[in-house]
């Protein structure tokens, strides 16, 4: 049996990281992308082959699939976790940041499983794993782009699923809950750049603090629960579609599911912080 190729984005740190030596000790060649190759260091000493990609730029996402078929000559696994939360008012939010939010969290995982596909195909064997987060089933205020780009992921990947199919390509959802990475800061940071002196500052501060809290961050789950998942997800002979893992995953898209909507606006409300 020829030894199994991943491809894992966004793995300099957090989620990504912990994919790339997860199935790296499954005994797959495991290339760890990134838009800068130097934050790759410490996987490289591991074993992990690093790899400069920016999944939106079209050309470095081609010649990153090219590379990997070239080397080992073929890709088993494509992990999309490259992705950011871009937190911020509908209103306050320029259309500029709200389009390169969707270029990178679901026009840059598509691109590559179109690029990934056709090797895949021929195969007739692979999995594209796609992270979308508990953000693709539930909602939060300020979190209207990113959340946009989590639903549109969910969506995407269960068409996919049903297309690559007959080629015996598998399609799984990752749903994270709370994780301790640097997700929660970025979006901290993202939301009070988009609101300071604006009508919606004081609910951004309350937001934002929320997002950075030393409670909140207690409470996260490590990356590595995530990578188990996705670990389980690669070598299972008949994967699920969905895997929820995390802090607070499940009793919230299970909420959102049972609750009327302004009851679960009035939850949702209370749990960033947002006085009901």
């Amino acid at each position: 049996m020829p030894i199994k190729t991943a491809l894992v984005t966004g793995a300099s740190s957090g989620i990504g990281e912990a994919t790339a030596l997860k199935l790296q000790a499954l005994g797959y060649t495991v290339y760890g992308a990134a838009r800068r190759a130097d934050r790759l260091s410490e996987l490289a000493d591991r074993g992990v082959r690093p790899l400069a990609m920016d999944v939106t730029d079209d050309g470095s996402m081609r010649a990153g699939i090219e590379k990997i078929v070239t080397e080992t000559g073929r890709i088993d696994v494509l992990v999309n976790n490259a992705g950011y939360g871009s937190y911020g008012a509908l209103e306050d939010v320029p259309l500029d940041e709200a389009r390169y939010q969707f270029e990178v969290n679901v026009f840059g995982a598509i691109r590559l499983a179109q690029l990934a596909l056709p090797h895949m195909r021929a195969q007739r064997s692979g999995t594209v794993v796609n992270i979308t987060s508990m953000g693709g089933k539930i909602y939060t205020p300020f979190g209207g782009w990113y959340h946009g780009t989590k639903f549109a992921l969910e969506a995407l990947s269960d068409c996919l699923r049903v297309e690559a199919k007959p080629f015996g390509v598998d399609v799984v959802v990752i749903e994270p809950g709370g994780i301790a990475t640097e997700w929660g800061g970025i979006a901290a940071d993202n939301l009070e750049k988009s609101s300071t002196g604006g009508a919606y500052a004081a609910q951004a501060t309350a937001v934002a603090a929320t997002l950075r809290s030393e409670a909140n961050a207690k409470r996260n789950s490590p990356p590595s629960v995530i990578a188990d998942a996705i670990g389980k997800a690669v070598t299972a002979r008949r994967p699920k579609t969905r895997y929820v893992k995390g802090f607070a995953a499940r009793p919230l898209i299970t909420l959102r599911r049972i609750l009327p909507d302004r009851a679960f606006d009035a939850v949702i409300s209370r749990a960033v912080g947002l006085a009901r």
